[in-house]
């Protein structure tokens, strides 16, 4: 009978694994089904979590912008989509609030490591490059012969032996500097930093000197290069490594849809064009083909009478319109800048149709579109009292647009400054649109902004027009 008897508990046993294992996959299936592809598609949305940045989504000039935000609109649009971002402020959040279904892709810049394939898929590498050392250049680096420029900044690994560098622990950076360590036979001081705290904030740290150094992916330094040109991003301390977007592991057939896509799309040349437009283009053209103004005898650029004549119709002072328009272009009416921003006022693609503005229009046409631009940016700021303040407001709305303007304003109130003022109050906290603590504020509704950019953007150019104007008269 025990014979018997440990036969069919051994059936039963069987026959309940067998239940559990389909059970199981059925739980599985059912997941997939309300995650993957067929599910996305039927729901109509994308959803992206992205990193407020300037390789993954921000807002500038009003605009939706970022290298991964460009190519998955572009993916999202061919599958008849539409693109839903949500920014995740701390990216050690990331992988979790993918595989809890907050998301259906990660955008970040995402470097594809063994580690983080234990817990999720990633899509075919967009693009491959190297980790690069940030470091701050010498003051007076302009003047200096490259020997010794070169002789002043870290230009090989193993000079980072003893030095404190500050990197994300949850980076592939991290693991590179565990790795360098053992390399050269030395301690490297690592300054952990959480999630919270992004690259491109500690960029910007060692461009203010607040820190030595810093570690990213050379297409991320390349796009943070044009807004500060003090720092160096020349020593590599990689090879290539793979940059793709994380996906679920329970997502199979939107991972094979991506991948199918990616690896077409890196081949157009529309492609080309949109890694040139992020990490190419400059923020602000080259100098080298400017001449420089002839003051003494009153004139700026070729195009004067255009400037004079335009602002008369607007009863405005034609110097601080030259002057912004220097800024842009160096009055260059065929210059192509950050974003795609085109000409002698550097519009936008989608703001310049709406002044009449194209990037072949005559230098009038352009100039009289800058100027109506402004007008109405000036005529918005009403509640500026003082006009000289409202002249800087309207200066930082060209620049940033008005949503981050707003953002600071809220930020100037909160903090007891008077939001009504941009000199030492509004500007203030506009610099401060970089920082995570600061646009992390629930007073804040548009992200980060580069607003050290605005900061510089308004004195240069409102410091200009008064050079100018106490020589012409």
């Amino acid at each position: 009978m025990s014979f018997y008897f440990a036969t069919i508990i051994i059936i039963f046993s069987v026959i309940m694994n067998a239940c559990t294992v389909k059970s199981h996959d059925k739980v599985k299936t059912i997941q997939e089904s309300t995650t993957d592809l067929p599910a996305i598609l039927k729901k109509g949305k994308l959803v992206v979590l992205a990193e407020n940045s300037s390789t993954s989504y921000f807002i500038y000039r009003g605009k939706k912008m970022g290298f991964e935000y460009e190519l998955l609109k572009e993916f999202a649009d061919e599958l008849g989509l539409e693109l839903e971002v949500k920014v995740v402020y701390n990216l050690d959040d990331m992988v979790g609030m993918l595989n809890k279904g907050e998301g259906d892709l990660i955008a970040c810049n995402y470097t594809y490591t063994k580690e983080r394939l234990k817990e999720i898929e990633f899509s075919e590498p967009f693009i491959k490059t190297p980790q690069v050392l940030i470091q701050k250049k010498p003051e007076g680096w302009s003047k200096m012969k490259p020997e010794l420029l070169n002789a002043q900044l870290v230009r090989s690994p193993e000079k980072l032996a003893r030095k404190k560098i500050h990197v994300w622990k949850n980076s592939s950076y991290y693991d590179r500097l565990l790795n360098l360590q053992e390399e050269i036979g030395d301690t490297i001081f690592i300054e952990e930093q959480n999630g919270q705290m992004g690259t491109e904030e500690m960029i910007e740290m060692v461009s203010e000197g607040m820190i030595d150094y810093t570690i990213t992916e050379e297409n991320v330094a390349q796009a943070n290069e044009k807004f500060y040109d003090n720092i160096d991003i020349q020593t590599k301390l990689s090879v290539k490594q793979k940059i793709c977007f994380g996906i679920r592991k329970s997502n199979p057939l939107l991972k094979a849809r991506i991948d199918k896509w990616l690896i077409q799309q890196t081949k157009k040349i529309s492609y080309n064009y949109l890694k040139r437009k992020y990490f190419e283009l400059s923020v602000l053209p080259s100098n080298s083909d400017f001449k420089p103004a002839n003051l003494k005898r009153g004139e700026i650029s070729a195009y004067d009478a255009i400037f004079k004549k335009v602002a008369a119709e607007y009863k405005w002072d034609w110097l601080i319109l030259a002057s912004i328009s220097y800024h842009e272009s160096r009055f260059n009416p065929n210059v192509r800048g950050f974003g795609g921003a085109y000409g002698m006022m550097q519009f936008m693609p989608s703001t310049g149709p709406k002044y009449g503005v194209y990037p072949n229009s005559t230098p009038e046409v352009q100039i009289r579109g800058g100027m109506k631009k402004l007008y109405k940016d000036y005529g918005s700021w009403t509640d500026i009292p003082d006009p000289e303040q409202r002249y800087k407001f309207t200066l930082a709305t060209y620049n940033a647009g008005r949503s981050h303007v707003e953002d600071a304003q809220r930020l100037a109130k909160k903090n007891g400054l008077n939001s009504k003022v941009w000199d030492d109050n509004v500007e203030k906290m506009m610099l401060n649109l970089s920082k995570q603590q600061y646009y992390r504020d629930p007073v804040v509704k548009n992200g980060a902004s580069h607003g050290s950019i605005t900061y510089r953007y308004v004195r240069e150019i409102y410091g200009r027009y008064l050079d100018w104007k106490a020589v012409i008269k």
